[in-house]
């Protein structure tokens, strides 16, 4: 047995898939099918159930997965640790960020990350909040940048800024005509949400919940942007954070963003990691420039 074949199998299992699993393995369709069968012959047991269009694991299979994922993220953290002990903040690094967080913080991050940290290339994807996490636990990413507070079994979080909510409302309604609004000023409004399993969604339920906001039950959106678009076209009221209200994102066709009177509704914003991660110094770079760049926004 050796951790090449275990990332076969892992791969496999994740994938479902012998054409893609060997594609993402940079190998033939039969290598990766012979390997498996060889790790199979080797432990005794079969962890595959090979069926015409899809693959599923054995009751053994679904036992052994995870623990071949951790040995594959301890074999993963040992090659980073020995890289780390020449050039820390070199390198790849894989970083997440929730759907609320990417589009709007990313572009004033990108060119002071290149400037500060030249040496460290960022491999870069979005999930929402759970799959963010059970990722980053599976050794899939290395750092997360989502709103806190999460479970952290297993992983260390840094709180890097705190993030104000502001409201979207339409251009003729009679909020767009307040200098700021309360959130009580929400009381009998639509309020629209954004799908389940985003984090905004509950903060934003949070907020509104102690008023008779009525949440809109003919629409959830997939995206900040789409929730724009329909108070655009006068169906509610939505909360935006105020990164995705600056330049481009703010008020104009059809909505008017009103900042919310004192106390301002707000979420934290912060980093997340593997409390094992060899990579701990490259991330602490990383969130020394995200609070670095939000302290100098806020200015």
């Amino acid at each position: 047995m050796n951790l090449r074949d275990l990332r076969y199998f892992v791969t496999l299992a994740d994938t479902g898939h012998f054409g893609k699993a060997a594609e993402r393995c940079f190998v033939s369709q039969p290598t990766l099918s012979a390997q498996i069968k060889k790790l199979e012959n080797y432990l005794g047991v079969q962890l595959i159930e090979r069926q015409p269009r899809r693959v599923a694991l054995t009751e053994m299979g679904t036992k052994i997965l995870p623990l071949a994922r951790r040995m594959l993220q301890e074999s993963d953290e040992i090659v980073a640790l020995a890289r780390n002990e020449h050039d820390p903040l070199s390198g790849k690094l894989k970083v997440a960020l929730i759907p609320t967080i990417g589009p709007y913080l990313l572009p004033l991050l990108m060119r002071k990350l290149r400037r500060k940290l030249p040496r460290l290339k960022l491999m870069l994807y979005e999930y929402q909040t759970q799959p963010l996490l059970d990722k980053l636990r599976a050794g899939d990413i290395e750092l997360g940048i989502l709103a806190l507070p999460v479970p952290l079994d297993g992983l260390e979080a840094r709180a890097l800024y705190r993030e104000p909510f502001t409201v979207a409302v339409p251009n003729n309604s009679d909020l767009a005509k307040k200098a700021n609004v309360k959130v009580e000023d929400l009381s009998g409004e639509t309020l629209l949400l954004l799908e389940d399993g985003h984090c905004l969604r509950d903060q934003a339920l949070d907020v509104c919940g102690r008023i008779e906001a009525r949440e809109s039950e003919d629409y959830r959106a997939t995206s900040l942007e789409t929730l724009r678009q329909m108070v655009a076209a006068g169906l509610g009221v939505t909360l935006l954070p105020e990164l995705a209200t600056r330049g481009p994102f703010g008020s104009g066709q059809g909505l008017t963003v009103k900042q919310f009177a004192r106390p301002v509704p707000a979420r934290t914003v912060g980093a997340v990691w593997r409390k094992s991660s060899a990579r701990t110094e490259a991330i602490n770079a990383i969130s020394a420039v995200i609070e670095t760049t939000m302290k100098e926004i806020k200015k």
